[in-house]
């Protein structure tokens, strides 16, 4: 069957100069009909020029693309001295930032495209068919397994289930298709349409734990706000967010944990 369905690939980007070749490589290699993929980048806060040289690049591939743009959008933040990313204490700061840098480039990108395919710029080596893999489970939000080394361990910890007990690299044995609670946003597609309905990344904390429930083997959950599994729970921000919020809007969250993809050295 011939592809229809039109795919906006969305990243944001900041301090990307390290990832310009490997991510405009990727792009390239995808073989989904060049005529359906639209590019969509959004510079954030940079001190590298990535604004100038990912433009340089857009423009070096646009003709392959039904669009190419690239947006800029700055948050004024920067990590603190001495911090690294995934430091605790700036989480909720750090992951505010990236959600509203996410939204603006969603609202700024999107058009009458059918799915949006977030694609984080670090991920430096990804299958060819990617998006027909990822569209053909005909699942409204679904992501691959990110991983550093292929068979390795899960990198991105933000895609779990059962209050982040599992992870992508828990489920490889249950089939390629599984049932998630929330979701990263390092390779994460989703049914457009379910954006322009309201869902977005949140920039707070939202929601309380997740009681999982199944009926008629359909995927159904709801927030237990009478029973908190860790003293102090919060809710999910961000992806994670994303994806609670897709489940009180009825929709379910998947992954496929033995289609990996692989982000460079973090």
């Amino acid at each position: 069957m011939v592809p229809q369905a039109t795919v906006l690939i969305l990243t944001p980007v900041k301090d990307a100069n390290a990832c310009l070749h490997s991510y405009f490589a990727g792009l390239r290699k995808l073989d989904y009909p060049r005529g359906l993929l639209s590019v969509g980048l959004l510079e954030s806060d940079s001190t590298d020029g990535t604004f100038e040289k990912f433009q340089a690049g857009l423009n070096a591939c646009a003709g392959h693309f039904a669009s190419a743009r690239i947006w800029k959008k700055d948050f004024h933040f920067q990590l603190p001295p001495g911090k690294k990313r995934w430091d605790r204490s700036i989480q909720k700061i750090r992951r505010s930032v990236l959600a509203k840098s996410r939204n603006f480039l969603l609202f700024s990108a999107l058009q009458a495209h059918d799915w949006v395919l977030w694609l984080d710029v670090d991920i430096i080596e990804y299958p060819p068919d990617l998006v027909q893999q990822l569209l053909a489970t005909g699942k409204d939000i679904v992501q691959p397994h990110c991983v550093k080394e292929f068979g390795g361990p899960t990198f991105d910890r933000n895609a779990w289930r059962d209050h982040g007990r599992l992870h992508m690299e828990d489920m490889r044995a249950e089939g390629d298709l599984v049932e998630l609670d929330t979701v990263g946003g390092t390779v994460l597609l989703v049914r457009a349409d379910i954006h322009r309905e309201g869902l977005i990344f949140p920039t707070f904390f939202l929601g309380r734990p997740l009681a999982r429930a199944r009926r008629d083997n359909l995927c159904h959950s709801r927030f237990d706000f009478l029973r908190a599994w860790r003293g102090d729970y919060r809710g999910e921000i961000e992806t994670e967010g994303l994806g609670i919020m897709a489940h009180e809007m009825g929709y379910c969250c998947h992954g496929m944990p033995n289609l990996e993809v692989r982000h460079r050295d973090a």
